[in-house]
């Protein structure tokens, strides 16, 4: 992640948005006032960036299987959307603090691993597995039809650990950058009620999609050919077997549970929630070893709750 100059003057709330666009986000944005008043509200309204990023990647998505793309190839573009979207900073922090952390170096000799601008070997197969990990997801979210709305559930849950690794009483770990300016600036009633709303507006997204089924709005034609059919309480349907069915997709003989046997609508909050407790373990880990957060460790928590919030709604959803 960026880092911006601090600045004495005192800052107003457009200062903190711009901030936030500007920090989080590839799109040169006029830079404002910078204080720790901004940072606290560029990291509160992190996730509102997030949800944006992620209907920008999907809409690539959409459009790639609209084309005729298959699941597994458009999810990689998508990802790779959201990479430029973000200029891979959040993923250079992945790699950063991975290299930090698996040097096993006390936490001065760590952040200076952090700083240097190669990567080494734990930050390059960290890098390879998370990558994996989001675009396999993905993909298996696609082909059951919400593969959209688990980007965008996902993307807002990265930056919602922002949120929560910026509460008040976490330190940073070393004077100076993007850590030290956002570290400790947001309220913990501030982050409830951002986290509420946005378990409230996933849980609205997923159903006002679905309604009480699961059954893909995306046209069958774009990826049936490829999944065969097979039998069970689940059935999916093969493009053989479409005739006389419209929309095709997922269809269930119980249409108002989601693979896992709850309520399908329930899988998305669900997915947040796992995210979040993902990241928490992440920066409990990292401020433990390091002495606080870093930029690299707040890009770190956005790779990594996107990830596990992916999973999460494969498994749930």
């Amino acid at each position: 992640m960026s880092e911006t100059p601090p600045s004495e003057s005192p800052s107003t709330f457009a200062d903190g948005i711009r901030l936030a666009v500007g920090t989080l986000s590839v799109f040169p944005v006029r830079p404002g006032v910078v204080d720790r008043r901004a940072g606290g509200i560029a990291m509160t309204v992190a996730p509102i960036v997030g949800g944006l990023f992620g209907a920008v990647a999907g809409v690539v998505l959409t459009l790639a299987l609209w084309l005729g793309v298959t699941p597994l190839p458009a999810s990689v573009l998508a990802v790779g959307t959201l990479a430029l979207l973000t200029r891979g900073l959040h993923l250079d922090g992945l790699a950063d603090l991975a290299d930090g952390l698996g040097s096993g170096k006390p936490a001065e000799q760590a952040l200076d691993i952090m700083k240097r601008s190669d990567i080494g070997p734990f930050g390059v197969v960290t890098l390879v597995f998370t990558l994996l990990i989001q675009v396999g997801t993905l993909s298996e979210a696609t082909t059951a039809g919400v593969g959209p709305i688990a980007l965008v559930t996902a993307c807002v849950t990265g930056r919602l650990a922002l949120t929560w690794a910026c509460l008040a009483g976490i330190p940073s770990a070393r004077p100076g950058g993007l850590g030290s300016m956002v570290a400790g600036t947001v309220r913990r009633g501030v982050a409830l009620v951002m986290t509420v709303l946005v378990l409230a507006g996933t849980t609205a997204l997923a159903f006002s999609s679905h309604g009480d089924t699961f059954t893909s709005w995306l046209p069958i034609s774009s990826f049936t050919t490829f999944v065969p059919a097979y039998a069970g309480d689940g059935i999916l349907l093969g493009h053989d077997m479409m005739s006389g069915f419209e929309g095709g997709g997922i269809l269930s003989t119980s249409p108002a549970l989601g693979g896992s046997g709850i309520p399908a609508w329930w899988g998305f909050p669900v997915a947040v929630l796992v995210g979040l407790l993902v990241a928490w373990a992440l920066r409990r880990r990292a401020v433990r070893r390091l002495g606080g957060v870093t930029g690299d460790v707040l890009g770190a928590l956005v790779e990594t709750a996107t990830a596990a919030a992916l999973v999460a709604c494969v498994i749930v959803a």
